[in-house]
C-alpha cells in the first residue's frame, strides 16, 4: 500500500528532500512516572533535538563502527584538535625548503627558504603556540633561519633519537600529550611522528607513503613554497 503523499511521478533527490526527521534514539529526556504510566519513553509534552545529519548512524553491526569512527574522525575529533594545539613543529628538507640541494662555487651548501613559511610561525607565536623545528641534517644554515623565526624549539642530527623521541621530549618539557602538537613533515622518516600526532600535514610534493597516511591534511602548496604557512593559517582559522 503506498503512502498518500508519495508520487511516483515527482520524487525529488533525497538531497533535496526537506522536511523529514527521523527518531534515531541517541537520548531521551522523561520523568520516571510519565515513563511507568504510559510504557512508553515518549509521553507528555514532546519536544525534539535535532541533531547533525551526519551523526545519524545506527551501530548494529560491527563494521557500523568504522562509519561511525571515521565520521567522528572527520567532523569532531579534527575540530576539537586543532582548537587545543600547543606547539607546532616542521621537517626542513622537502617542508620547508624544495628539498633541493644547494652549492656555490666554493661548494659551499645553502638551501632556500620561503619568508611566507617564515610569517607562519611568527603567527603561530603571536597566537600563543610554541614552534619548533625537527630535522635529520644538521647544518648552522637551519640554526641560523631557527633564529631568526625565533623558534622555540631547534632539534637537529637527532643521531640515535627519532622524531617522535624528540617530540615526546618536548611534550615532558610543555606537560602536553602528543594530541596536542601539529606537524608537518614530507618523507618516509616524518611517518612516525606524523601517525602520533594530534595533526598533522605534508606539502603537495611529499612522497606516496606520507600522503597515505590516515587523517593526514595534504597542503595544496609544495615544500619550500608556502606549505607551512598554509598549515598554519589552517590551525590558526580554528584556534
Amino acid at each position: 500500500m503506498l503512502n498518500k503523499n508519495y508520487q511516483f511521478e515527482k520524487r525529488p533527490r533525497r538531497q533535496d528532500f526537506n522536511g523529514v526527521l527521523i527518531e534515531n534514539g541517541a537520548f531521551y529526556i522523561n520523568s520516571v512516572s510519565n515513563i511507568i504510566s504510559s510504557k512508553n519513553r515518549l509521553s507528555g509534552k514532546i519536544s525534539i533535538y535535532e541533531m547533525e545529519e551526519y551523526k545519524y548512524v545506527e551501530i548494529d553491526e560491527e563494521n557500523d563502527w568504522v562509519i561511525a569512527e571515521s565520521l567522528m574522525r572527520k567532523y569532531t575529533k579534527k575540530s576539537l584538535l586543532r582548537k587545543k594545539i600547543k606547539v607546532f613543529l616542521s621537517d626542513v628538507d622537502g617542508t620547508l625548503t624544495d628539498a633541493g640541494m644547494y652549492y656555490s662555487q666554493s661548494g659551499e651548501e645553502l638551501k632556500k627558504f620561503n619568508t611566507r613559511d617564515g610569517k607562519g610561525f611568527e603567527l603561530l607565536r603571536k597566537a600563543g603556540i610554541k614552534t619548533g623545528i625537527i630535522t635529520s641534517e644538521d647544518t648552522l644554515i637551519v640554526e641560523r633561519r631557527s633564529k631568526k623565526m625565533k623558534l622555540d624549539y631547534l632539534f637537529q642530527g637527532l643521531e640515535h633519537k627519532g622524531k617522535l623521541d624528540i617530540a615526546l621530549e618536548i611534550c615532558k618539557i610543555e606537560g602536553i600529550s602528543l594530541e596536542e602538537i601539529a606537524y608537518i613533515g614530507d618523507d618516509v622518516n616524518c611517518i612516525e611522528l606524523l601517525e602520533s600526532v594530534g595533526l598533522s600535514a605534508c606539502p603537495n610534493d611529499s612522497v606516496s607513503k606520507v600522503k597515505n597516511i590516515e587523517n593526514i591534511n595534504i597542503m595544496s602548496k609544495n615544500g619550500g613554497y608556502g606549505a607551512v604557512r598554509e598549515f598554519s593559517e589552517m590551525i590558526l582559522s580554528n584556534f
